[in-house]
């Protein structure tokens, strides 16, 4: 079986290899066609369904995912979200939702001026790369999770779905 994953960022391919280690995965750089920095669960959930829904409309024979990672709003604290989809070849869609965690203030000043997490983050945690590598999940767990973890988490739930309802 084919799994075709909506990016090309080495956490959420890497993810998807570990939780699929006996399928061909492929990956292509794929849009989410929603904001560049989802601020709801909705957006951020709807930018996974859109990478899983072209990647299936790339190969009508591969199972589609796609990770989303943004930010949400609980109670004027903003936090962390991250939404996965997995669309199968007959356009099943299933969808899975993971770790949150409150950012600091100054993310948000930044985030409300116009800059992208993974941008502000490397700023933040004066270092290279960190949506490529620990996610801002990473930085505020002192490494304890890193994104590829949380998106492995994601990922797992997704294939649990398809598993269950496709036996």
């Amino acid at each position: 079986m084919k799994v075709i994953i909506g990016s090309k960022n080495p956490t959420k391919v890497q993810a998807v290899k570990e939780i699929f280690p006996t399928y061909e995965v492929h990956a292509l750089d794929i849009p989410s066609h929603v904001s560049s920095q989802p601020y709801t669960d909705e957006e951020t959930r709807l930018g996974a369904i859109n990478r899983a829904t072209q990647c299936v409309n790339q190969d009508s024979d591969a199972v589609g995912i796609g990770l989303e990672g943004g930010v949400m709003y609980v109670e004027n604290q903003l936090f962390l979200c991250n939404w996965g989809a997995l669309v199968t070849p007959t356009n099943q869609i299933f969808t899975a939702s993971g770790a949150r965690i409150l950012l600091p203030i100054e993310i948000d000043e930044q985030l409300k001026a116009g800059n992208e997490l993974g941008d502000i983050m490397d700023d933040y945690a004066n270092r290279k790369g960190v949506r490529h590598n620990e996610g801002a999940i990473g930085v505020f767990t002192n490494d304890l999770i890193t994104r590829q973890e949380m998106f492995m988490h994601v990922v797992k739930l997704l294939r649990g779905q398809l598993e269950y309802w496709n036996n």
